[in-house]
Order: C-alpha cells, then sequence, then structure tokens
C-alpha cells in the first residue's frame, strides 16, 4: 500500500472512533441531561418540513384548541410532526368505514398533542391504526370496546363515534383517544432507551413513588371522584385516566392535585399553553 493510501485510511479510522467516542459521550450527557432537568437537550430538528393539507390547517383551527393555543413556531412544528405520523401509520376501517383525512388528522392529532414534549414522538409501538364506526365486539375478552391497544400487534383501535365525542364534551375527563393513546405511550417508553422514554419512567416512578409515601393523599383521590373509579384498576389505567384530566380540566387538575398535576407535567415534559 503506498504512502498516501495509507495515511487516508488511517485518516477515516481515527475520524471514525472519534465521532463514535463523541456519539456515546452525547448519550451519556443527554442522558444526565434528562434526568437532572426532565427534559431533552434538544426537543426539535427538522431539516425538511413537512406539510399539511389546506383542509388539515383549517381542521386543526376549527377543532382542535392545543393547537390554536401553540405560538406560530410551535405551530409549526405540530404541523410537521402530524404530517410525519400519518404518512408513518397505516389507517385501516372495519365495519365498511373508509377512513378519511378528517379521522387521520384528528387521530394523528391527539397523539402529536400527548408527545409534544417528547423528542421522539411518533410512537414506534404503534404502525396500525384501525377504526371501526361504532363500539365494537373484542375477542380478546368478549366485550363491547371504544378502543384498545395490543402491543403485540402494534395496533391501536379506535371507535369513531366515540372517539369524536371525547372532543364534543371536552370538559367530562372522558377521551378515548387521549386514553388508548396514553396506554401506547406508556408500554412505548418502558420497551424503549430513548431520551424521551428515559424522562417519561422516571416520572411515572417518582408519581407512584409520591403515591405510596402519601396515604392522606390516595385518600383523597379517592374521595374527591375528580378521577373515575376505573383510574384504580392498575397503574396504566391510573396513568391514562390522569392523562386525560391533564389534558381536558388542567385548571381543576392543578387546584385540587398541585404535586400530582406536577409530576404528570414532568413526566410527559408538558409545558405549553393552557397547562
Amino acid at each position: 500500500m503506498d504512502p498516501t493510501s495509507r495515511i487516508v485510511l488511517l485518516t477515516i479510522f481515527f475520524v471514525s472512533m472519534a465521532l463514535v467516542v463523541l456519539s456515546r459521550f452525547y448519550v451519556f450527557f443527554e442522558q444526565l441531561y434528562a434526568l437532572k432537568y426532565r427534559k431533552p437537550f434538544f426537543l426539535n430538528a427538522i431539516p425538511f418540513k413537512k406539510k399539511l393539507s389546506p383542509f388539515q390547517l383549517r381542521l386543526l383551527n376549527e377543532e382542535f384548541a392545543f393547537y390554536r393555543n401553540l405560538d406560530k413556531r410551535d405551530q409549526d412544528i405540530f404541523q410537521h410532526r402530524l404530517a410525519h405520523f400519518i404518512a408513518e401509520k397505516q389507517f385501516i376501517g372495519r365495519q365498511g368505514l373508509q377512513p378519511n383525512e378528517r379521522m387521520k388528522t384528528l387521530i394523528g392529532a391527539t397523539a402529536v398533542m400527548l408527545t409534544f414534549g417528547f423528542r421522539k414522538y411518533s410512537i414506534g409501538l404503534i404502525e396500525t391504526i384501525i377504526i371501526y364506526p361504532r363500539q365494537y365486539h373484542s375477542k380478546v375478552n368478549e366485550t363491547y370496546h371504544k378502543g384498545e391497544v395490543n402491543p403485540n400487534l402494534k395496533v391501536i383501535v379506535f371507535s369513531w363515534e366515540d372517539f369524536e365525542h371525547g372532543y364534543h364534551v371536552g370538559d367530562d375527563n372522558l377521551n378515548v383517544g387521549i386514553h388508548e393513546f396514553g396506554h401506547a405511550i406508556h408500554l412505548n417508553a418502558f420497551g424503549n432507551k430513548d431520551t424521551s422514554s428515559v424522562i417519561f419512567k422516571q416520572g411515572f416512578q417518582d408519581l407512584i413513588t409520591y403515591l405510596k409515601l402519601n396515604a392522606s393523599i390516595r385518600q383523597s383521590l379517592i374521595q374527591s371522584k375528580y378521577f373515575r373509579a376505573y383510574a384504580y384498576t392498575n397503574h396504566y389505567e391510573f396513568f391514562a385516566v390522569l392523562l386525560e384530566s391533564l389534558i381536558e380540566t388542567p385548571r381543576a387538575f392543578k387546584k385540587q392535585f398541585p404535586e400530582l398535576y406536577r409530576l404528570m407535567q414532568k413526566t410527559m415534559n408538558f409545558y405549553f399553553a393552557g397547562y
């Protein structure tokens, strides 16, 4: 091998090694940063912005309050994330339903809203979104469902009638879209090691520890009836119900249980207008 080729190969080798070392150092640094400040070192990097259709933009402005309350910069990020989410997922209708642009936009916007404080926001656990016209019979437990998550099949399922109802009545802390995506986010985080998942897992553990150490708060939760009884089924349902309340009635949540509210915000890195 001639001297020039040897120098070129050595240069490539040392540059590659340097990049590996730097990338590992960055991962280590950001993990420490995330655990201390409960947010990623950076949240968005969008080299090529995806765009929504005029219909989708009008729909967001008319029917999605979270989007309307964002500033212009965050609205642009929301649009990109939503376009990316819709393009990445497969939407399938059942019982004669054909998923249309309205359905895809509102379902996708729900997921993007909930993960707006995450850097990895597309919920990799979910690849397919199945939509029924109304409540459907599930073979899992032989009952009628409004929605469910199947992590083994990477599927989330919704009754469109009940999904829409969740947004038409926006202050009853009952929203099947938020609830089921809450399950998907929870399961996805505990199966991954990215920065947003690390933040979520630490925040969720802090939340559970807080409740374990404060028996009076646990009693207050039950006696207040602010959270419906279904919340106390297990940790997954508890989180999903809290998430519905965080989104739909943040002022009431914060007033009644300020520390629990703060812990939910930290878990989701959720610090946006109206919250």
